[in-house]
C-alpha cells in the first residue's frame, strides 16, 4: 500500500522533485520498459516515455486523449469488461490482453494491468502495459502446429474433427449443403515397398500440395486423415460440384507423372476418391456428421472395388434445424 501510495502521488502531480522518495519513483517510472499511464475520467493524464519506444506514441499527442483511442476496436469489449469489473469494487486490479494501435497504425499485443487509484473508483486508474507481441506470435505458431500434420503440412485429424463438426452444424442451421471427399493413393503400400519410404513420403507431400491448392475457398479444408488418406471438407457445396472438384483433383495427381510400376491400374501414381454430399432438409434421417463420413467411405470403397483411379459418389439427406 505504501508503494502504491507513493506511485499514485508521483503520477498525480507534475513530478516536482521535492522528496528523495518521489525522485526515486520518478526514475522508476521513466526508465521502465513497460508503458505506464494515468487515466482520469477516461483520458490520459500521463504517459511514460517508454510509450515512444514500445508503441511509437508521441506522449505529447497522447496526453489528453480518450484512453480507449489506442485500443484495437475489436478488443474494446475486453477493456469495457475490465472497467466494469473494477467499478464493481470487488477488486482493485485487473489484467487483460488486448491489441494496441501503434503510432504508425500497426497493432501490438499488450498485457494491460489496471490499478484503481487511492480514490477507489474506476474513474482514476494506473495502467501498466507490457508488449507481449512476440509471445502471442509464438503461442499462435504453437497452436497452428498442434493442428497441422508434420509430414504434409495439411490440417491434421484433430483440426478435421473440429472443422467438420463446425461445418456440419452450420449446414444444418442454414439448411444448406456440404460435401466430403475421401481420397486414397492407389496401391500406396506397393509404392513404398518398391521405391522406399522416403520416396513414399515425397509422393504423399506432392499429392497433398496439389489437393491443398484445389481446396482453396474459405469453407474448404484438406486434412491428412491417416496413412495415405486425405479428407477434404467442402462447405456450401452440392454433390455435382463436389464430384467436379474430385475429378479435377484426380486429374492433377495423375498429371504429376510420378512413376508407379507397382500399380495394377496404370504406370503412375493415381488416386481413388469417394464423394459424399449432405442436403439439410426437413424429414432427413442423419443428425450426426459421422453419417456423411461413412457415406464418403462407402463411395471410396466402391471406387477401389471398381478398379481404382476413379471417383464414386454418395448422398444423404440431413434434417435441417
Amino acid at each position: 500500500m505504501m508503494l502504491r501510495s507513493a506511485f499514485n502521488r508521483l503520477l498525480g502531480r507534475a513530478f516536482e522533485p521535492k522528496a528523495d522518495e518521489d525522485t526515486t519513483f520518478r526514475r522508476v517510472v521513466e526508465q521502465s520498459a513497460d508503458v505506464i499511464c494515468r487515466v482520469v475520467n477516461g483520458q490520459f493524464c500521463y504517459v511514460s516515455p517508454s510509450a515512444m519506444t514500445v508503441f511509437g506514441w508521441n506522449t505529447q499527442d497522447i496526453v489528453g486523449t480518450d484512453g480507449l483511442f489506442v485500443i484495437c476496436e475489436d478488443d474494446l469489449p475486453i477493456i469495457q469488461d475490465l472497467i466494469v469489473s473494477l467499478s464493481s469494487g470487488e477488486q482493485d486490479k485487473a489484467v487483460s490482453q488486448v491489441r494496441i494501435v501503434c503510432g504508425d497504425g500497426s497493432l501490438k499485443w499488450a498485457e494491460t494491468t489496471a490499478h484503481i487509484e487511492s480514490s477507489g473508483t474506476a474513474n482514476e486508474m494506473i495502467l501498466v502495459m507490457r508488449d507481449i507481441t512476440q509471445r502471442k506470435q509464438l503461442e499462435e505458431e504453437l497452436a497452428a502446429m498442434a493442428l497441422q500434420d508434420g509430414l504434409t503440412g495439411l490440417a491434421n485429424r484433430r483440426a478435421f474433427d473440429q472443422a467438420f463438426d463446425r461445418e456440419w452444424k452450420r449446414t444444418l442451421r442454414t439448411g444448406g449443403e456440404m460435401a466430403i471427399l475421401l481420397l486414397d493413393i492407389d496401391y500406396f503400400k506397393q509404392f513404398n515397398d518398391l521405391y522406399g519410404h522416403q520416396a513414399g513420403d515425397d509422393c504423399l507431400r506432392a499429392v497433398a500440395a496439389h489437393i491443398q491448392e484445389l481446396a482453396r475457398r474459405p469453407t474448404d479444408m484438406a486434412c491428412r486423415y491417416g496413412g495415405e488418406e486425405i479428407v477434404v471438407i467442402l462447405g456450401s457445396t452440392d454433390l455435382a460440384a463436389a464430384v467436379s472438384i474430385a475429378k479435377e483433383m484426380a486429374s492433377c495427381v495423375a498429371a504429376l507423372g510420378i512413376p508407379h510400376e507397382g500399380s495394377a491400374c496404370t504406370d503412375r501414381v493415381t488416386v481413388s476418391i469417394g464423394v459424399a454430399a449432405a442436403i439439410a432438409r426437413t424429414g432427413g434421417s442423419m443428425r450426426m456428421p459421422e453419417g456423411l463420413l461413412q457415406a464418403a467411405d462407402h463411395a471410396l470403397y466402391k471406387a477401389k472395388a471398381g478398379g481404382r483411379n476413379r471417383v464414386e459418389q454418395s448422398i444423404l439427406i440431413a434434417p435441417a434445424e
